[in-house]
């Protein structure tokens, strides 16, 4: 299981999309919020050094700012991997059997909940509920919405997207 640099410096290119996103939503009441959205749509993740200037550009303390992202469950503060796969925790897919597929994508492919994989082809987050009860468990994968999978299936998921060698021990 990866972890990440939480120390990396944002690239020129990650800065400018940064600035971007500010100037072009700064004025907006409640900028927060659709700045943080356009800056992960474009780079996948919030960098850290889009506190200080965002906190600068909308008059507010680099606090709040940071309360702001860390709030929400959906930002990412790190780049994720090429592929990111959200699993369902929510009743229906526990009942279903989502927790085996968390298990199974620790001890088989080295990648726990919040984790990336050493190779970086594959980030795992968790998801309270898509709206796909009837075909449990769930996941999203590059948001697509998949049912049933099972351990078999995400094996085959994990190896074709390049996450490990195909679960063999």
């Amino acid at each position: 299981m990866s972890s990440r640099a939480s120390d990396a410096v944002a690239t020129p290119e990650q800065l400018a999309a940064i600035d971007s996103s500010i100037e072009k939503l700064a004025h907006e009441r409640g900028a927060t919020l659709p700045i943080f959205h356009d800056i992960q749509e474009q780079l996948g993740f919030v960098p850290p050094e889009a506190i200080d200037r965002i906190a600068a550009a909308l008059n507010l303390s680099r606090a709040d700012v940071h309360g702001v992202l860390t709030y929400y469950h959906d930002f990412r503060q790190q780049a994720p991997g090429r592929h990111v796969l959200k699993i369902c925790r929510a009743e229906a897919c526990q009942a279903m059997g989502c927790e085996r597929l968390v298990e199974r994508l620790e001890e088989r492919h080295g990648v726990a909940m919040h984790g990336t994989t050493e190779d970086g082809s594959l980030t795992v987050e968790p998801v309270y509920c898509l709206g796909n009860c009837a075909l449990s468990p769930a996941v999203l994968l590059d948001n697509r919405l998949l049912g049933r999978l099972t351990e078999k299936r995400l094996d085959a998921m994990v190896h074709a997207l390049g996450g490990d060698d195909g679960g063999a021990q």
